[in-house]
C-alpha cells in the first residue's frame, strides 16, 4: 500500500510540479508546441483587431486598434514571461495555458466592437484574463528566495492593478473607457521598465533574455506577418479577378516580405546585451514593431480593394507607408540593443542612418498617395535599400579581407 502511495505521489509531482523558482529557468531550450499553440490563439485576437482596423481606417480606428493591440500584446508578454521564468510543460503548465486560452477566446469575439457595443464585455473579460495572470504570478512568488521577493511583488501588483482597472472601466462611457485602457497600457510598460531598471544584479541576471525568449518573440513576429498575407487574400477574395488587382495584391505580399526581411536580417533571433537598459529596450520595442506589421496587413485590404483608383485612399496610404517606416526605425532600435551593434559598428551605424532616411521617404510617399500599384512598388524598392547597403558592405568587407590575405 505504501509503495503504491509513493508511486502516485511521484507521478503527481511529475505531472503537477510547483512553479520553477526565479533564476532557475534553463538558459538553453527550444520553444515547445504548447507555447506555439498559445501564440497562435493570441494572433487570432491580433487578426480580429487588424480586420476591424481594415474596415475602419480612420484616426479614431487607428487609435482604438493601438489600444486594443497594446492590451493583447501586454497580456501575451506577461504570460510568456511567466512561463519563461516559472513554467513547465507538465499537466499543470498545460492546464494554466488552457485556462488562459479559454478566457482569450471570448475576448477575441469582443474585439471588433471593443470601442463600442461590446466594450463592457471586453473590459470584464480582459480583467478576468489579467486576474488569472496575477494569480499565476502569486503562486510562483510563494517559492521565491528573499532576493526575488521585490520583483515578484511588482509583477503580482502590476498585473492585479491591470485586472482591477480593466474591470472597473466597464462602468465608464465608451470614449473614457478606451482612453483608460490606453493610459493603463502606458503605465504598465513604464512600470515594467522601472522594475528592470532598478533590479539588483542577481535579479537582472534572472530577467535577461534567453535563447528561448528570443525565439518566442521572433516566432510571434512571423505569425503576425502572416496576417499581411491574410489581408491580401481577403482583399482579393472580395474583388473581381483581373490583372491589375492581382498585381497590386502580389506587390503587397512583397511589401510584407520586405518587413520580414528587414527584421530578421538585422535584428531577429539575436539576443540583446545582458544589461538592464538593453533588456527593456529589446522587449518593449517589439510592441510597436509588431503593431506596425499588423496594421500594414490591415491596410493591404484597402490597397487591393482600390487597385484601380488613381490615388491610394489617404488612410490606406498613411497606415501602410507609416507602418513600413515604423518597422524600419524600430528594427534599428532593436539592433542597438544587440551584441552585433558593437561588433559590426561599421555596418550598423550607417545602416541605422539609412533606415531613418528611408523611413522618412516612406512617409513622404504615403503623403503623395500614388496609385496603389505605384505605392506598393515604391515601398518594395525602399525596403530593399537597407538590404542593398548591407550586401554592398559585406561584399566590400570580403574583398578587403581577400586583399589582405593575398599580401
Amino acid at each position: 500500500m505504501t509503495s503504491r502511495h509513493e508511486q502516485w505521489a511521484r507521478l503527481r509531482r511529475r505531472l503537477w510540479q510547483p512553479p520553477r523558482a526565479h533564476g532557475e529557468q534553463p538558459r538553453e531550450r527550444v520553444v515547445g508546441p504548447l507555447e506555439l499553440f498559445y501564440d497562435l490563439v493570441v494572433v487570432v485576437l491580433v487578426a480580429q483587431a487588424a480586420h476591424h482596423l481594415a474596415a475602419h481606417l480612420t484616426w479614431h480606428g487607428l487609435g482604438e486598434f493601438a489600444v486594443v493591440f497594446a492590451l493583447v500584446w501586454i497580456a501575451w508578454f506577461n504570460g510568456s514571461l511567466h512561463h519563461e521564468l516559472h513554467g513547465y510543460e507538465d499537466a499543470r503548465g498545460r492546464s494554466m495555458f488552457l485556462l488562459q486560452i479559454l478566457v482569450l477566446v471570448p475576448l477575441g469575439a469582443f474585439i471588433p466592437e471593443a470601442g463600442g457595443a461590446r466594450g463592457v464585455a471586453f473590459a470584464v473579460d480582459a480583467g478576468v484574463l489579467f486576474a488569472v495572470l496575477a494569480v499565476l504570478w502569486r503562486l510562483a512568488a510563494r517559492g521565491d528566495s528573499p532576493e526575488f521577493r521585490r520583483p515578484s511583488r511588482m509583477f503580482v501588483t502590476g498585473t492585479a492593478v491591470c485586472a482591477v482597472v480593466l474591470a472597473a472601466s466597464a462602468a465608464l462611457p465608451a470614449g473614457a473607457r478606451v482612453l483608460t485602457w490606453g493610459l493603463l497600457a502606458v503605465a504598465y510598460l513604464a512600470g515594467f521598465a522601472v522594475m528592470i531598471g532598478t533590479a539588483t544584479p542577481v535579479q537582472a541576471v534572472a530577467l535577461t533574455v534567453t535563447d528561448a525568449l528570443t525565439e518566442r518573440f521572433g516566432l510571434f513576429i512571423i505569425i503576425v506577418l502572416g496576417e499581411t498575407v491574410t489581408g491580401v487574400v481577403d482583399g482579393l477574395a472580395h474583388e473581381p479577378t483581373n490583372a491589375l488587382t492581382l498585381a497590386v495584391g502580389l506587390v503587397a505580399v512583397v511589401v510584407g516580405f520586405g518587413a520580414w526581411w528587414t527584421y530578421f536580417d538585422f535584428a531577429g533571433h539575436r539576443r540583446p546585451r545582458p544589461t538592464r537598459a538593453s533588456t527593456v529596450q529589446w522587449m518593449l520595442t517589439h510592441l510597436p514593431l509588431t503593431a506596425a506589421v499588423a496594421a500594414m496587413g490591415a491596410a493591404m485590404v484597402g490597397l487591393v480593394e482600390h487597385a484601380h483608383a488613381g490615388r491610394t485612399p489617404a488612410a490606406t496610404a498613411w497606415v501602410l507607408s507609416g507602418g513600413a517606416a515604423v518597422v524600419l526605425c524600430t528594427t534599428m532600435v532593436l539592433a542597438a540593443s544587440l551584441y552585433v551593434w558593437r561588433l559590426e559598428r561599421a555596418l550598423y551605424r550607417p545602416l541605422a542612418r539609412t533606415c531613418v532616411a528611408v523611413a522618412a521617404v516612406c512617409v513622404g510617399v504615403g503623403a503623395v498617395r500614388p496609385a496603389p500599384l505605384a505605392l506598393g512598388i515604391a515601398l518594395v524598392l525602399l525596403l530593399g535599400v537597407p538590404w542593398g547597403l548591407a550586401v554592398a558592405h559585406r561584399l566590400s568587407h570580403e574583398e578587403e579581407s581577400a586583399a589582405e590575405n593575398r599580401r
